[in-house]
């Protein structure tokens, strides 16, 4: 049985100084690093996204649930939700690096517990993070400045089809040469249809010299970003690229908590139509949106920017044990 780590000693000693590296950088900015929850009483309710599922049956449980003989409790598919309550309890801008995970399969790119840094700035708009993000990756990359596309300038150049306009019939003809099967053909959710197509036909050919900021998401796919109040077809919303790895996905943070907890429903419907188990809301987040400042936030995936900085073709080379060998 092989016990060895899947890195190498050297890669992962340079993976722990590019670790430092980031923490530094955002000390220097005055930014306070803080420690939420893995552990949540409830998951995401984004039907693309897979939460663990656990139970804490210890005997405190009747204070939490009186009569449960357990409480389900999620692993954290990232820290947005505690880390905003934070910001709306006062606690000025913000990092964390720390765990997530999320129940996908093993791949080049991912590893069901992964390394993400997220953090979020007080008093920024998705722009000026997107500057700051740009600092971040000339530090560790050593990179080229970055470009950036409107997600409807991203379609225009690769596939010469408008993203915010086309039908669903004309976005699959535009994606007939892609080599997706039935996939492209049998699918009827409009988003999903542009999910496959920004993810087969945009993402490998936008950012292969230098990194790319796409911006401008359409307001389907909002999340918990903000609706512009220049074009309400669109979201403030932004996604990183790099060498066709995506890195980030940023957000002007919505602060509207009626409009989120409208969301979070339409995506449990999503689910329900879609056979898929509708998950229990977190109230708490909800309600704390009501004091939450105006702010920017991103997650990025820390194994694939060490994957990048060193280098590497699969993240299983820049973790210590991957799910395979834990």
């Amino acid at each position: 049985m092989n016990w060895l780590p899947n890195a190498d000693i050297q890669l992962l000693k340079k993976r722990a100084e590019i670790i430092q590296q980031i923490r530094v950088f955002f000390i220097e900015r005055n930014l306070l690093e803080v420690e939420t929850p893995a552990l949540s009483q409830a998951g995401v309710t984004d039907q693309h996204l897979f939460c663990f599922k656990t139970h804490f049956v210890g005997p405190e449980i009747s204070a939490i649930k009186p009569g449960a003989l357990g409480v389900p409790l999620y692993l954290q598919t990232s820290p947005e939700f505690h880390m905003k309550r934070l910001l709306s309890a006062g606690s000025g801008s913000i990092f964390q690096i720390a765990k997530a995970f999320r129940n996908e399969e093993s791949g080049r790119y991912h590893n069901p517990e992964f390394t993400l840094l997220e953090w979020y700035r007080v008093d920024f708009d998705h722009f000026q993070l997107m500057d700051e993000m740009e600092q971040l990756l000339l530090l560790i990359l050593g990179c080229l400045p970055a470009k950036r596309l409107t997600y409807q300038q991203a379609f225009m150049q690769v596939l010469n089809v408008d993203p915010l306009s086309a039908s669903i019939e004309i976005l699959k003809m535009s994606g007939a040469s892609l080599n997706l099967g039935d996939v492209l053909e049998n699918e009827t959710d409009f988003d999903t249809v542009l999910q496959l197509l920004f993810c087969f036909a945009i993402e490998p050919v936008i950012a292969n010299e230098a990194p790319c900021f796409v911006y401008d998401f359409p307001a389907s796919q909002a999340a918990l970003a903000r609706i512009s109040l220049k074009d309400s077809r669109v979201a403030e919303r932004f996604e990183v690229y790099y060498k066709g790895i995506e890195l980030a996905n940023g957000f002007h943070e919505l602060s509207d908590s009626d409009e989120q907890l409208k969301r979070f429903k339409n995506d449990n419907l999503l689910r329900k139509q879609n056979n898929l188990p509708e998950m229990p809301i977190d109230r708490r987040f909800v309600e704390s949106l009501k004091a939450l400042p105006d702010c920017a936030g991103v997650a990025l995936g820390v194994d694939r920017l060490i994957m990048l900085a060193t280098e590497q073709t699969h993240i299983d080379d820049v973790v210590s044990f991957t799910i395979k060998g834990a």
